[in-house]
């Protein structure tokens, strides 16, 4: 299941990829986020994150890794829980001074879940895209 949103933000391309591709500043704009911290690594590709979760009223810890990093055009994180993994496709694009992003969510759940998800949490999953959409701008501003 995945969930998909283009936007654009004031700051140049740069600025938004910086701010995006720390993990660590999910606290800022993913508003599913209790904590994040960095496990190992640069912050560039194979840099590793402890993220812990709320989603639906339950907390879920997931280890995510830096899978893709070109810079200043796409970032790509993928957590991993042993049930689920979740990965966050960012893609920019500079235009006039400001940035576009194209952000893409991706779920993958077990059977049966995977089956059911998509029937009972894809309205709930398109919300906290939207406010996740809200709160990157506002963190950018």
């Amino acid at each position: 299941m995945d969930v998909e949103r283009t936007f654009t933000v004031e700051q140049p391309i740069e600025q938004a990829f910086a701010f995006l591709s720390d993990f660590e500043n999910t606290e800022h704009w993913d508003p599913g986020t209790v904590s994040t911290r960095r496990t190992s690594g640069d912050g560039g590709l194979g840099t590793t994150y402890k993220n812990t979760s709320e989603f639906m009223g339950r907390r879920v810890e997931l280890d995510y890794e830096t899978v893709g990093y070109d810079v200043p055009t796409h970032f790509v994180c993928r957590g991993v829980n042993g049930k689920t993994t979740a990965t966050d496709h960012l893609t920019f694009t500079a235009v006039e001074g400001r940035t576009q992003i194209h952000y893409r969510a991706v779920f993958e759940f077990p059977f049966p879940i995977n089956v059911l998800a998509p029937l009972f949490v894809r309205g709930k999953i398109e919300k906290l895209a939207d406010e996740t959409v809200a709160q990157i701008k506002t963190s950018l501003a």
